[in-house]
Protein backbone atom coordinates (compact mmCIF):
# COMPACT_ATOMS: atom_id res chain seq x y z
CA UNK A 1 0.00 0.00 0.00
CA UNK A 2 2.83 2.43 0.69
CA UNK A 3 4.25 1.93 -2.66
CA UNK A 4 0.93 2.68 -4.07
CA UNK A 5 0.60 5.94 -2.48
CA UNK A 6 4.57 6.65 -2.82
CA UNK A 7 3.42 6.03 -6.84
CA UNK A 8 1.18 9.12 -6.46
CA UNK A 9 4.52 11.39 -5.28
CA UNK A 10 6.63 10.02 -8.15
CA UNK A 11 7.12 12.26 -11.86
CA UNK A 12 9.43 12.08 -15.53
CA UNK A 13 12.82 12.56 -14.40
CA UNK A 14 13.58 15.54 -16.49
CA UNK A 15 13.86 19.42 -16.91
CA UNK A 16 10.15 20.31 -17.59
CA UNK A 17 8.72 17.96 -14.73
CA UNK A 18 11.35 19.59 -12.28
CA UNK A 19 10.49 23.37 -12.99
CA UNK A 20 6.85 22.90 -12.36
CA UNK A 21 7.26 21.29 -9.11
CA UNK A 22 9.09 23.84 -7.94
CA UNK A 23 7.02 27.03 -6.40
CA UNK A 24 8.62 29.41 -8.30
CA UNK A 25 11.52 29.81 -10.83
CA UNK A 26 14.74 29.98 -9.43
CA UNK A 27 18.03 31.59 -9.69
CA UNK A 28 19.74 29.13 -7.97
CA UNK A 29 18.60 24.96 -8.76
CA UNK A 30 20.79 23.14 -6.37
CA UNK A 31 21.14 19.19 -7.05
CA UNK A 32 22.28 17.32 -4.67
CA UNK A 33 24.10 14.53 -4.75
CA UNK A 34 24.55 11.65 -1.77
CA UNK A 35 27.76 10.60 -3.01
CA UNK A 36 31.15 11.57 -5.03
CA UNK A 37 32.35 10.57 -8.25
CA UNK A 38 29.72 7.72 -9.86
CA UNK A 39 29.71 8.30 -13.43
CA UNK A 40 26.14 7.59 -13.43
CA UNK A 41 25.02 10.28 -11.19
CA UNK A 42 27.06 12.66 -13.34
CA UNK A 43 25.36 11.73 -16.49
CA UNK A 44 22.28 12.36 -15.07
CA UNK A 45 23.45 15.86 -13.93
CA UNK A 46 24.85 16.71 -17.95
CA UNK A 47 21.24 15.68 -19.32
CA UNK A 48 19.43 18.00 -16.58
CA UNK A 49 21.72 20.74 -17.75
CA UNK A 50 21.19 20.46 -21.45
CA UNK A 51 17.80 20.11 -20.81
CA UNK A 52 17.65 23.58 -18.61
CA UNK A 53 20.10 25.13 -21.44
CA UNK A 54 17.97 24.00 -24.21
CA UNK A 55 14.65 24.32 -22.75
CA UNK A 56 14.51 27.06 -19.93
CA UNK A 57 17.74 29.28 -21.01
CA UNK A 58 20.05 28.10 -18.39
CA UNK A 59 23.44 29.90 -19.04
CA UNK A 60 25.82 28.41 -15.71
CA UNK A 61 26.49 25.39 -13.97
CA UNK A 62 28.43 25.42 -11.61
CA UNK A 63 30.30 22.35 -9.86
CA UNK A 64 31.73 21.71 -6.13
CA UNK A 65 35.14 22.34 -7.53
CA UNK A 66 37.92 25.53 -7.16
CA UNK A 67 36.90 28.74 -8.22
CA UNK A 68 40.26 29.51 -9.56
CA UNK A 69 40.61 26.60 -11.24
CA UNK A 70 37.68 26.74 -12.76
CA UNK A 71 38.55 29.49 -14.87
CA UNK A 72 40.18 27.69 -16.99
CA UNK A 73 37.16 25.23 -17.53
CA UNK A 74 34.96 28.34 -18.43
CA UNK A 75 38.21 30.32 -21.25
CA UNK A 76 38.17 26.61 -22.78
CA UNK A 77 34.13 26.11 -22.74
CA UNK A 78 33.74 29.84 -24.50
CA UNK A 79 36.60 30.21 -26.66
CA UNK A 80 38.15 26.98 -27.10
CA UNK A 81 41.55 27.78 -25.09
CA UNK A 82 44.06 25.08 -23.84
CA UNK A 83 43.11 21.28 -24.79
CA UNK A 84 40.75 19.03 -23.16
CA UNK A 85 43.22 17.12 -21.49
CA UNK A 86 44.42 20.37 -20.14
CA UNK A 87 41.64 21.47 -18.59
CA UNK A 88 40.71 18.36 -17.05
CA UNK A 89 44.05 17.90 -15.30
CA UNK A 90 44.12 21.59 -14.32
CA UNK A 91 40.93 22.92 -13.92
CA UNK A 92 39.06 20.66 -11.35
CA UNK A 93 40.03 20.04 -7.63
CA UNK A 94 39.49 16.99 -5.60
CA UNK A 95 40.84 15.20 -8.74
CA UNK A 96 37.82 15.22 -9.89
CA UNK A 97 38.89 16.07 -13.62
CA UNK A 98 39.49 12.40 -13.37
CA UNK A 99 35.70 11.40 -14.01
CA UNK A 100 33.76 10.55 -16.50
CA UNK A 101 30.96 12.34 -16.52
CA UNK A 102 32.71 15.59 -16.25
CA UNK A 103 34.75 15.34 -19.09
CA UNK A 104 31.50 14.93 -21.10
CA UNK A 105 30.46 17.55 -19.57
CA UNK A 106 32.83 20.36 -20.85
CA UNK A 107 33.51 18.17 -24.03
CA UNK A 108 29.33 18.91 -24.85
CA UNK A 109 29.77 22.92 -23.53
CA UNK A 110 32.61 23.57 -26.02
CA UNK A 111 30.90 22.11 -28.71
CA UNK A 112 27.16 23.57 -27.81
CA UNK A 113 29.60 26.73 -27.57
CA UNK A 114 31.01 26.55 -31.10
CA UNK A 115 29.73 29.66 -33.59
CA UNK A 116 27.64 30.77 -31.27
CA UNK A 117 27.26 34.67 -29.79
CA UNK A 118 28.39 35.00 -26.76
CA UNK A 119 25.00 36.01 -25.19
CA UNK A 120 24.16 32.27 -25.93
CA UNK A 121 27.16 30.56 -24.41
CA UNK A 122 27.21 28.42 -21.69
CA UNK A 123 29.25 29.03 -18.33
CA UNK A 124 30.91 26.93 -16.00
CA UNK A 125 32.28 28.36 -12.75
CA UNK A 126 33.62 26.57 -9.56
CA UNK A 127 32.01 27.55 -6.71
CA UNK A 128 34.68 25.79 -3.56
CA UNK A 129 37.24 27.98 -2.43
CA UNK A 130 40.80 26.53 -3.38
CA UNK A 131 40.54 24.02 -0.25
CA UNK A 132 41.42 20.67 0.10
CA UNK A 133 40.39 18.67 3.03
CA UNK A 134 43.86 18.84 4.46
CA UNK A 135 44.88 21.89 3.04
CA UNK A 136 44.07 25.85 1.64
CA UNK A 137 45.89 27.28 -0.69
CA UNK A 138 48.05 30.30 -0.51
CA UNK A 139 46.27 33.45 -0.94
CA UNK A 140 49.09 34.79 -3.76
CA UNK A 141 47.48 33.48 -6.82
CA UNK A 142 43.85 35.46 -5.85
CA UNK A 143 45.71 38.95 -4.41
CA UNK A 144 48.40 39.10 -6.97
CA UNK A 145 45.93 39.22 -9.68
CA UNK A 146 43.66 41.68 -8.07
CA UNK A 147 46.38 43.87 -7.38
CA UNK A 148 47.44 43.58 -10.59
CA UNK A 149 43.81 44.46 -12.11
CA UNK A 150 43.58 47.61 -10.06
CA UNK A 151 47.51 48.57 -10.66
CA UNK A 152 46.48 48.66 -14.12
CA UNK A 153 43.05 51.18 -13.84
CA UNK A 154 43.40 53.15 -10.98
CA UNK A 155 45.74 55.87 -9.80
CA UNK A 156 48.75 54.12 -8.02
CA UNK A 157 48.52 56.61 -5.16
CA UNK A 158 45.15 54.79 -4.40
CA UNK A 159 46.99 51.76 -4.16
CA UNK A 160 47.26 50.34 -0.25
CA UNK A 161 50.78 48.90 -1.01
CA UNK A 162 53.31 47.64 -4.14
CA UNK A 163 53.21 44.31 -5.52
CA UNK A 164 56.76 43.96 -4.28
CA UNK A 165 54.87 44.52 -0.59
CA UNK A 166 52.38 41.55 -1.17
CA UNK A 167 55.44 39.37 -2.60
CA UNK A 168 57.85 39.98 0.53
CA UNK A 169 53.88 39.73 2.91
CA UNK A 170 53.55 35.91 1.34
CA UNK A 171 56.95 34.62 1.26
CA UNK A 172 56.87 30.95 0.18
CA UNK A 173 53.98 28.91 -0.88
CA UNK A 174 54.64 26.17 0.89
CA UNK A 175 54.54 27.93 4.55
CA UNK A 176 50.45 28.29 3.42
CA UNK A 177 49.94 24.91 1.67
CA UNK A 178 51.53 22.86 5.00
CA UNK A 179 49.57 19.56 5.39
CA UNK A 180 50.26 19.81 8.98
CA UNK A 181 48.68 22.55 10.23
CA UNK A 182 45.12 20.89 9.50
CA UNK A 183 45.79 18.89 12.56
CA UNK A 184 48.78 21.07 14.52
CA UNK A 185 47.37 25.08 14.70
CA UNK A 186 50.80 25.93 15.93
CA UNK A 187 52.04 24.97 12.45
CA UNK A 188 49.65 27.25 10.53
CA UNK A 189 50.92 30.98 9.67
CA UNK A 190 47.51 31.93 9.34
CA UNK A 191 48.23 34.31 12.42
CA UNK A 192 51.51 35.16 12.16
CA UNK A 193 52.28 39.44 11.76
CA UNK A 194 52.79 38.90 8.02
CA UNK A 195 49.00 37.18 7.16
CA UNK A 196 47.34 39.80 9.68
CA UNK A 197 48.81 42.62 7.66
CA UNK A 198 48.06 40.73 4.49
CA UNK A 199 44.42 40.34 5.89
CA UNK A 200 44.18 44.06 6.09
CA UNK A 201 46.23 44.91 2.65
CA UNK A 202 43.13 42.66 1.56
CA UNK A 203 40.10 44.54 2.85
CA UNK A 204 42.13 47.58 1.52
CA UNK A 205 42.22 46.19 -1.98
CA UNK A 206 38.47 45.14 -2.33
CA UNK A 207 37.24 48.27 -0.34
CA UNK A 208 39.33 49.98 -3.20
CA UNK A 209 37.52 47.88 -6.06
CA UNK A 210 34.21 48.70 -4.88
CA UNK A 211 34.95 52.55 -4.80
CA UNK A 212 36.03 52.22 -8.08
CA UNK A 213 32.83 50.74 -9.30
CA UNK A 214 31.36 53.29 -11.62
CA UNK A 215 34.93 53.71 -13.01
CA UNK A 216 35.83 50.26 -13.68
CA UNK A 217 32.16 49.27 -14.99
CA UNK A 218 33.06 52.27 -17.66
CA UNK A 219 36.67 50.81 -18.31
CA UNK A 220 36.21 46.98 -18.27
CA UNK A 221 33.92 44.79 -19.64
CA UNK A 222 31.67 42.53 -17.12
CA UNK A 223 33.56 39.53 -17.28
CA UNK A 224 36.97 41.64 -15.93
CA UNK A 225 34.96 43.19 -13.32
CA UNK A 226 33.30 39.73 -12.15
CA UNK A 227 37.04 38.14 -12.04
CA UNK A 228 38.20 40.55 -10.41
CA UNK A 229 35.41 40.64 -7.38
CA UNK A 230 36.00 36.64 -7.41
CA UNK A 231 39.31 37.17 -6.84
CA UNK A 232 38.69 39.60 -3.79
CA UNK A 233 36.11 37.45 -2.39
CA UNK A 234 38.88 33.93 -2.57
CA UNK A 235 41.92 36.65 -0.98
CA UNK A 236 39.83 37.77 1.81
CA UNK A 237 38.01 34.20 2.34
CA UNK A 238 41.59 32.14 2.05
CA UNK A 239 43.00 34.64 4.74
CA UNK A 240 39.89 34.12 7.21
CA UNK A 241 40.78 30.06 6.27
CA UNK A 242 44.05 30.44 7.60
CA UNK A 243 43.93 32.59 10.56
CA UNK A 244 41.09 30.02 11.07
CA UNK A 245 43.38 26.95 10.59
CA UNK A 246 45.46 28.67 13.97
CA UNK A 247 42.85 28.88 16.05
CA UNK A 248 43.54 26.99 19.12
CA UNK A 249 39.60 26.85 20.59
CA UNK A 250 37.20 24.30 20.32
CA UNK A 251 35.25 25.83 17.96
CA UNK A 252 38.28 25.38 15.27
CA UNK A 253 36.66 22.91 13.46
CA UNK A 254 33.34 24.52 13.06
CA UNK A 255 34.82 27.57 12.37
CA UNK A 256 36.69 26.00 9.31
CA UNK A 257 33.54 24.40 7.89
CA UNK A 258 31.85 27.23 8.19
CA UNK A 259 34.13 29.60 6.65
CA UNK A 260 34.50 27.30 3.50
CA UNK A 261 30.39 27.28 3.11
CA UNK A 262 30.66 30.93 3.09
CA UNK A 263 32.98 31.07 0.56
CA UNK A 264 30.99 28.65 -1.22
CA UNK A 265 27.43 30.64 -0.79
CA UNK A 266 29.25 33.84 -1.75
CA UNK A 267 30.64 32.83 -4.62
CA UNK A 268 27.08 31.57 -5.93
CA UNK A 269 24.94 34.51 -4.83
CA UNK A 270 27.91 36.26 -7.71
CA UNK A 271 27.02 33.63 -9.95
CA UNK A 272 23.34 34.02 -9.36
CA UNK A 273 23.22 38.01 -10.10
CA UNK A 274 24.30 37.15 -13.77
CA UNK A 275 21.45 34.94 -14.96
CA UNK A 276 19.80 31.05 -13.82
CA UNK A 277 22.64 28.75 -12.27
CA UNK A 278 22.50 24.64 -12.56
CA UNK A 279 24.56 23.53 -9.34
CA UNK A 280 26.17 20.21 -7.82
CA UNK A 281 27.21 19.57 -5.12
CA UNK A 282 27.46 17.02 -2.19
CA UNK A 283 23.61 17.12 -0.38
CA UNK A 284 25.95 18.39 2.72
CA UNK A 285 26.52 21.83 0.95
CA UNK A 286 23.40 22.22 -0.39
CA UNK A 287 20.70 21.74 2.39
CA UNK A 288 18.69 24.39 4.02
CA UNK A 289 19.01 22.43 7.77
CA UNK A 290 21.99 22.92 9.97
CA UNK A 291 24.82 20.59 8.67
CA UNK A 292 26.88 18.46 11.45
CA UNK A 293 29.52 16.02 11.50
CA UNK A 294 31.47 14.34 14.30
CA UNK A 295 35.33 14.68 13.64
CA UNK A 296 38.68 13.71 15.81
CA UNK A 297 38.15 16.77 18.18
CA UNK A 298 33.91 15.56 18.59
CA UNK A 299 30.94 17.09 17.15
CA UNK A 300 31.11 20.20 14.77
CA UNK A 301 27.82 21.82 13.31
CA UNK A 302 27.86 24.74 10.50
CA UNK A 303 25.43 26.76 8.33
CA UNK A 304 25.90 24.75 4.46
CA UNK A 305 26.24 27.43 1.56
CA UNK A 306 22.62 26.04 0.64
CA UNK A 307 21.35 27.39 4.29
CA UNK A 308 23.23 30.94 3.66
CA UNK A 309 21.34 31.14 0.36
CA UNK A 310 18.41 30.19 0.48
CA UNK A 311 18.31 33.50 3.30
CA UNK A 312 19.30 35.80 0.98
CA UNK A 313 17.35 34.30 -1.93
CA UNK A 314 14.12 32.93 -0.69
CA UNK A 315 12.41 31.03 -3.26
CA UNK A 316 14.88 32.20 -5.99
CA UNK A 317 16.79 29.22 -4.36
CA UNK A 318 15.66 25.85 -5.06
CA UNK A 319 16.88 22.91 -3.75
CA UNK A 320 16.58 19.02 -4.98
CA UNK A 321 18.13 16.35 -3.42
CA UNK A 322 19.42 12.95 -4.56
CA UNK A 323 18.74 9.51 -2.71
CA UNK A 324 19.83 6.32 -4.12
CA UNK A 325 19.64 2.57 -3.23
CA UNK A 326 22.39 0.92 -4.28
CA UNK A 327 26.15 1.29 -5.02
CA UNK A 328 27.09 -2.50 -4.86
CA UNK A 329 30.61 -1.50 -6.06
CA UNK A 330 31.14 0.47 -2.97
CA UNK A 331 29.29 -2.29 -0.36
CA UNK A 332 25.95 -0.44 -0.55
CA UNK A 333 23.23 -3.25 -1.24
CA UNK A 334 19.86 -3.02 -0.89
CA UNK A 335 18.27 -0.88 1.25
CA UNK A 336 16.19 -1.66 4.60
CA UNK A 337 12.36 -1.82 3.56
CA UNK A 338 11.94 0.40 6.33
CA UNK A 339 13.82 3.46 5.95
CA UNK A 340 13.07 6.32 2.38
CA UNK A 341 15.25 4.44 0.30
CA UNK A 342 14.15 1.20 0.95
CA UNK A 343 10.27 2.62 0.29
CA UNK A 344 11.44 4.06 -2.82
CA UNK A 345 13.44 1.08 -4.03
CA UNK A 346 10.01 -0.66 -4.72
CA UNK A 347 9.29 1.45 -7.30
CA UNK A 348 9.37 0.40 -10.54
CA UNK A 349 11.14 3.20 -12.19
CA UNK A 350 14.97 2.78 -12.36
CA UNK A 351 14.93 7.11 -11.83
CA UNK A 352 12.25 9.10 -10.79
CA UNK A 353 11.32 12.85 -9.46
CA UNK A 354 9.46 13.26 -6.66
CA UNK A 355 7.48 16.24 -4.83
CA UNK A 356 9.27 16.43 -1.54
CA UNK A 357 5.89 17.92 0.05
CA UNK A 358 4.12 15.31 -1.29
CA UNK A 359 6.33 12.75 -0.23
CA UNK A 360 6.16 13.78 2.94
CA UNK A 361 2.58 13.53 3.12
CA UNK A 362 2.39 10.33 2.09
CA UNK A 363 4.70 8.87 4.40
CA UNK A 364 3.10 10.22 7.25
CA UNK A 365 4.38 10.11 10.85
CA UNK A 366 6.87 8.90 11.93
CA UNK A 367 8.63 9.09 8.89
CA UNK A 368 10.76 5.73 8.05
CA UNK A 369 13.99 5.32 10.21
CA UNK A 370 16.98 6.78 8.35
CA UNK A 371 19.55 4.52 6.56
CA UNK A 372 22.51 3.77 7.93
CA UNK A 373 25.54 3.67 5.94
CA UNK A 374 27.72 0.84 5.28
CA UNK A 375 30.59 2.99 3.47
CA UNK A 376 31.94 6.21 4.83
CA UNK A 377 31.46 8.11 1.20
CA UNK A 378 27.91 7.78 1.00
CA UNK A 379 25.29 9.82 3.13
CA UNK A 380 21.65 8.47 3.06
CA UNK A 381 18.84 10.95 2.99
CA UNK A 382 17.51 12.08 6.38
CA UNK A 383 13.46 11.81 5.81
CA UNK A 384 13.22 14.42 9.01
CA UNK A 385 14.17 16.94 6.42
CA UNK A 386 12.16 16.78 3.77
CA UNK A 387 10.18 19.43 4.72
CA UNK A 388 13.15 21.91 3.68
CA UNK A 389 13.66 20.24 0.13
CA UNK A 390 11.98 21.20 -2.78
CA UNK A 391 11.93 17.58 -4.84
CA UNK A 392 13.80 14.63 -4.29
CA UNK A 393 15.65 12.79 -7.39
CA UNK A 394 15.89 8.91 -6.61
CA UNK A 395 18.37 6.78 -8.56
CA UNK A 396 17.39 3.28 -7.95
CA UNK A 397 20.58 1.43 -8.72
CA UNK A 398 23.76 3.38 -9.49
CA UNK A 399 26.44 1.01 -11.15
CA UNK A 400 30.20 1.26 -11.95
CA UNK A 401 31.34 2.34 -15.57
CA UNK A 402 34.23 0.91 -17.17
CA UNK A 403 36.40 4.62 -16.36
CA UNK A 404 35.96 3.74 -12.63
Amino acid sequence: MATDILKDSAHPLDADSLIRLLPARPRLLALGEPTHGEDSLLDLRNELFRQLVEQEGYRTIALETDCLAGLLVDEHVTSGAGTLDDVMEHGFSHGWGAFTGNRDLVRWMRAHNEDRPPAERVRFAGFDGPLEITAAASPRQALTALHGFLAARVDTDLLPCTAETLDRLLGTDDRWTNHDAMMDPAQSVGRSPEAEELRLLADDLVALLDAQLPHLRATTSPDAGDRARLYGRTATGLLRYHAAMADTSPARMSRLCALRDLIMAQNLLALAERGPVLVHAHNAHLQREKSTMRMWQGPVEWWSAGALVSAHLGEQYAFVASALGTIRHQGVDTPPPDTLEGLLYALPEDRCLLDSAALATALGEPRPVPRVSPWFGYAPLDPAHLDTIDATVFVRDVTRTPSQ
